[in-house]
């Protein structure tokens, strides 16, 4: 007997079918996501993050967006012969490089993402971290050592911070009146200056002051990888430590691993790494079986 083939009207209605318990599991449930990397640069990839952003607020998630920019950051330093110098893979911001970071993250990029989101039917929200009080910030110091010197050296990393205290009652208004908050990690000091916070490190405070049921980071990789370049599909948040000792996690994906930890710890339900390079990749993740990525829970089973 002939196996008759899966006609594309019943591809999709399988794919509907599973993606039903996810949305009413996860109805009302709070998401925070980091977008950065290739899907904020690549046109294809832009459209398909928007799309699933306000397929997400549709069907009755509140998603609440922390956007980067590094790249368009130091394009236009490039453009304006503003040097630039990092430490320990943080940009010393000194006060001509922090009026480039308000325009290029509080500006520009800010207001092309609610752009697009609007253009596909959503209604998002652009705030920095200065509105209504919305991140607190302290400045941030980096300790360097040498072995010729007894004392870690401090540099001075300029208008560099980081999340002292999250105001969610700003977020909370806009997601209650429908809206999906796009924020800008920009915070602000005790006495009024302005801060470049990492946006990874405001996407975990941020999920933890709304006590928030998923953080995702979306990365340039297919999520944590072991010692074989495997990527791990699932991990308990003690397993993760057990990789961040043994130098398992280590460049770039470092930070988001202890954005992770610290996310899990504060209460956070799961933390998921995604590789933004995939299209339409956070619906994939969130309401089918396999999922994509790297999950972290506070016990993975």
């Amino acid at each position: 007997m002939t196996k008759r083939r899966t006609t594309a009207r019943e591809l999709v209605a399988h794919v509907l079918i599973e993606a039903l318990p996810y949305i009413r599991r996860f109805h009302g449930a709070t998401i925070i996501v980091k977008y950065g990397g290739n899907a904020m640069v690549e046109p294809e990839l832009k459209q398909a993050f928007a799309r699933d952003i306000v397929l997400l607020k549709l069907v009755g998630l509140n998603p609440v967006i922390v956007h980067g920019g590094g790249p368009q950051i130091g394009a236009l330093l490039d453009r304006l012969d503003i040097p630039t110098k990092f430490v320990h893979g943080m940009r010393v911001t000194d006060s001509a490089t922090m009026d480039v970071v308000q325009m290029v993250l509080g500006g520009s990029l800010n207001q092309e993402i609610v752009s697009l989101i609007n253009a596909n039917g959503g209604r998002a929200i652009g705030v920095t971290g200065k509105d209504g009080d919305l991140i607190r910030a302290r400045k941030m110091e980096a300790r360097v050592s040498s072995e010729d010197v007894h004392e870690p050296e401090i540099i001075d990393l300029g208008h560099v911070g980081e999340v002292e205290q999250v105001n969610g009652a700003v977020l909370d208004t806009l997601t209650e009146g429908g809206f999906i908050p796009v924020i800008a990690p920009i915070g602000i000091g005790p006495d009024g200056e302005s801060y470049n916070i990492n946006a990874d490190f405001v996407a975990s405070s941020v999920a933890s002051h709304l006590n928030a049921n998923k953080l995702v980071l979306l990365t340039n990789t297919s999520g944590i990888q072991d010692h074989n370049g495997e990527t791990l599909t699932g991990l308990a948040v003690k397993e993760l430590d057990e990789l961040i000792e043994d130098g398992t996690v280590i460049g770039g994906m470092l930070p988001k691993a202890k954005c992770a930890q610290e996310a899990i710890r504060n209460g956070v339900q799961s933390v998921h790494i995604l590789d933004g390079r995939v299209a339409h990749v956070l619906l994939l993740e969130i309401f089918t079986d396999q999922g994509i990525g790297t999950l972290i829970s506070r016990s993975h089973a």
